[in-house]
């Protein structure tokens, strides 16, 4: 429970008490009961509506930085299929996990479909480690480094954005502002899961 609606719950218990104790006539208690009432209608409403606007923007800046990744892959695949070219598998592998991506609607597809695609990234980087020629190739090693700075700013984007939705969350579901929040329809969001695990995030091992 917040701070307002913790003053308000005070403020109409006083006034009650000094209704039932005759300190100040029902006259006035009512409508001033009333009027908190209304105020702290408006100020939920309002709260939930900052709220989920939040969420949204949060999810907006997602969006921007997953549209950075998917326009840097097929580059990245275009800068890498001279040098690879007995590694047709694992370069369609990469644009399939791509396609699906763009696919995805949800938070959770998304985050599912992340996982896939990174995990096809790293196995690329790490076959990409058994051609010297193409290491040293300056395309490939910008476009590296941008892959990297977009997923260092998904991954700030994520934080923030689930921050959002654990703020909505809590309000959706608190007592008594989940009174407000199933009258006007303002439902919970799903969170923006990636794999971070330290394991899941090391490159995989490639032998031939």
């Amino acid at each position: 429970m917040d701070i307002f609606t913790i003053l308000v719950v005070i403020g109409i218990v006083l006034l009650a008490l000094s209704g039932f104790f005759d300190l100040i006539e029902w006259q006035f208690n009512i409508p001033a009961i009333v009027v908190l009432v209304v105020i702290w209608l408006v100020w939920t409403y309002n709260k939930f509506v900052q709220l989920r606007n939040r969420v949204s923007e949060a999810w907006s800046d997602i969006e921007v930085q997953l549209k950075r990744r998917y326009d840097l892959i097929p580059n990245l695949v275009e800068a890498v299929k001279g040098y690879m070219a007995h590694e047709k598998n694992v370069l369609q592998s990469v644009t399939e996990a791509r396609t699906r991506a763009m696919g995805a609607q949800t938070p959770a597809e998304h985050g599912k479909a992340e996982n896939m695609l990174a995990g096809t990234l790293k196995t690329l980087f790490a076959v990409a480690e058994q051609y010297p020629d193409l290491k040293a190739n300056t395309n490939f090693l910008e476009l590296q480094r941008e892959l990297s700075d977009t997923e260092n700013k998904i991954q700030a984007a994520r934080r923030f954005y689930n921050g959002t939705v654990r703020d909505l969350n809590t309000a959706v579901q608190s007592f008594p502002g989940n009174l407000i929040a199933g009258m006007f329809r303002f439902a919970q969001r799903e969170f923006f899961d990636l794999d971070e695990e330290p394991t899941a995030r090391e490159t995989p091992k490639v032998k031939f």
